[in-house]
């Protein structure tokens, strides 16, 4: 009977690890020991799939884990053990991971299996901060096998790296490692390059055979000006009055952008704004992209949509210009980009700071996940999950509740849960049904618990504050403003002088991007990468905080708010 199919283990489970296919013809190989199984090793074995298939990593790995070692003479040990290893990374268990793939390799050289080893091997290394040992044992797969998904994790992981004198050793100890070198120059012109590195990047673009045009430092080092010029390209729609009433907030984020202009002026750092409308489709981007002019640039804003997005995000990487997209919470927007930020937190981030709120706040650490149909708030879920499972904390339940119009579509998510059974509960969710709903199971259950979720439940008119303050509802709010904040008064103040109108939030956001990166400008020039990266998260002029550290693409300060006394109060001031 032909052995059990690991790409159709791997399509079942899906997972942010890369795994390579591993269905080699040479899983038919003879087997090394041709010792028949005893019933009791072929039952643990097909347990030990099938759980894996399921999901239930730690029962396959007990399953599997006695018919390994040569002692066992079982004649699948090496599939049992690379079963042992996926499993262990699912649980992200990386000593056993690595322990198990040892075990393969030693014992069972011969194994079809051994290329998927090292593979794997590498990823663990990697995920354990070993990427010296990572890249080694990557060196070690045969020519041809697994090449562009051992390149594509190099990538992945290499890019996260932030410590200039680690890439400089690992350089040195595999020269000729193509993908180290590219992610080294990708570096480089994001923010690490002085003019005593003309040397090494000049040796790296004629070794790798890498793109002149894209791998100058035109910008990198650059001389500091007096004044900026900034591009900002947004959807106007300048000649569709009724498509402008549509896109109001465009013209809002851009009345803010002159605001803070004017704010730049007065305090001697002047910058220059131009303004292009890029329409509602790539292709008015496009002509936008090929004036001249724009290369010259040395900061664009822009645009608000995904499809846009990526489209300037290259364009951004291949004429080294600071790109920053006003509005996306999708951090596979900024991935492996020096030069393109989001300025607001992603999806993820949110998830990930939630998460570590949790862990410092709340003693007891188990809790349950109810997440909405949607990519964002999927996105918010498995980050909690990740981080919160990372430092220590439990899941006990992940649920999607697909739709959140009605009380009975919601109430998928609670059927056959005890919530006394975790610490706390986190509603990934802005639907209308899903606060009351939530308010209604704890109630029936004669619960009391914390609840993370989302500030839009301030605004949901089947909520009534007072029942927000009477519980532990804690709430992430990007966009939150202190009322009684000078800053804030002050450009209420402004803005409804030259407006006649009161600032929505949109306004908010474009008078706090453009005078935060605008400051950065003057403060490192317009190749200020390294210099988000070295600052923590500061105090913003209006909102709460801002900042990019540890080569963060997207900001890493989320407001967390609870009503206290029918006030909103945050949680996590930025310094503490």
């Amino acid at each position: 009977m032909r052995p059990f199919s690991f790409i159709r283990l791997l399509c079942v489970l899906g997972s942010a690890l890369a795994l390579p296919n591993v269905a080699h013809a040479a899983w038919e190989a003879p087997l090394q020991m041709p010792t028949p199984a005893t019933p009791e090793q072929n039952t643990r074995y097909q347990n030990g799939k099938l759980l894996l298939d399921q999901g239930s990593y730690l029962l396959a790995m007990k399953e599997l884990e006695p018919l390994t070692p040569p002692a066992a003479r079982f004649e699948r040990a090496p599939e049992a053990a690379y079963l042992y290893a996926v499993a262990a990374t699912r649980l992200k268990k990386w000593p056993e991971a690595e322990q198990m793939l040892n075990l393969l390799r030693t014992e069972y050289p011969t194994s079809a299996l051994v290329p998927d080893a090292l593979y794997l091997q590498g990823q663990v290394s990697f995920e354990q901060g070993e990427p010296d040992n990572a890249l080694r044992t990557l060196q070690q797969l045969p020519a041809g096998k697994l090449t562009a998904e051992r390149e594509a994790m190099e990538v992945n992981y290499l890019s996260r790296l932030n410590d200039r004198a680690l890439f400089q050793t690992l350089l040195q100890r595999y020269p000729q490692n193509a993908t180290l070198g590219r992610v080294y120059a990708d570096k480089l012109l994001g923010g690490w390059y002085t003019p005593a590195d003309k040397v090494t990047l000049t040796r790296l673009v004629e070794q790798f055979k890498l793109d002149p045009t894209r791998y100058s430092p035109r910008q990198v080092g650059a001389a500091k000006k007096n004044s900026y010029n900034i591009a900002v390209l947004l959807p106007f729609e300048f000649t569709d009055a009724a498509q402008a009433r549509r896109t109001q907030f465009v013209t809002d984020l851009y009345a803010g952008m002159r605001l803070a202009q004017d704010s730049l002026q007065r305090e001697g750092r002047p910058v220059q704004v131009f303004a292009y409308d890029t329409g509602a489709d790539t292709l008015q981007l496009k002509r936008v992209l090929a004036l001249p002019e724009l290369a010259s640039m040395d900061l664009i804003i822009g645009p608000v949509y995904k499809s846009g997005s990526k489209i300037l995000a290259r364009y951004a990487q291949q004429k080294q210009i600071i790109t920053v997209n006003p509005l996306s919470q999708d951090g596979e927007l900024v991935q492996n980009n020096a030069w393109h930020y989001l300025y607001e937190p992603s999806s993820a981030t949110q998830g990930q700071q939630a998460a570590r709120f949790a862990l410092n706040t709340f003693t007891n650490r188990t809790a349950a996940i109810l997440y909405d149909n949607t990519s964002d708030d999927a996105a918010f879920a498995q980050a909690y999950k990740a981080a919160y499972e990372a430092q220590g904390g439990k899941v006990k339940l992940m649920r999607r509740a697909v739709g959140t119009s009605t009380d009975s579509v919601f109430a998928q998510g609670f059927v056959g849960f005890d919530l006394k059974s975790v610490g706390h509960l986190v509603v990934a969710s802005t639907g209308r049904r899903a606060g009351p709903y939530t308010f209604k199971r704890l109630q029936a259950q004669k619960v009391t618990m914390p609840i993370i979720t989302y500030a839009a439940w301030l605004d949901n008119p089947s909520i009534s504050l007072s029942q927000l303050d009477a519980r532990d509802v804690y709430m992430l709010y990007p966009h939150y403003l202190d009322p009684g904040a000078l800053g804030v008064r002050r450009f209420r103040q402004l803005y409804a002088q030259q407006y006649n109108l009161p600032p929505s939030v949109f306004a908010n956001m474009g008078f706090e991007m453009l005078y935060y990166f605008a400051q950065r400008l003057h403060d490192a020039g317009p190749a200020f990468q390294q210099q988000l990266s070295d600052s923590g998260p500061v105090s913003g002029a209006l909102f709460q905080g801002i900042g990019y550290p540890g080569g963060a693409h997207d900001n890493q300060y989320v407001p967390i708010t609870k009503l206290e006394r029918m006030n909103v109060e945050v949680q996590n001031p930025v310094g503490e």
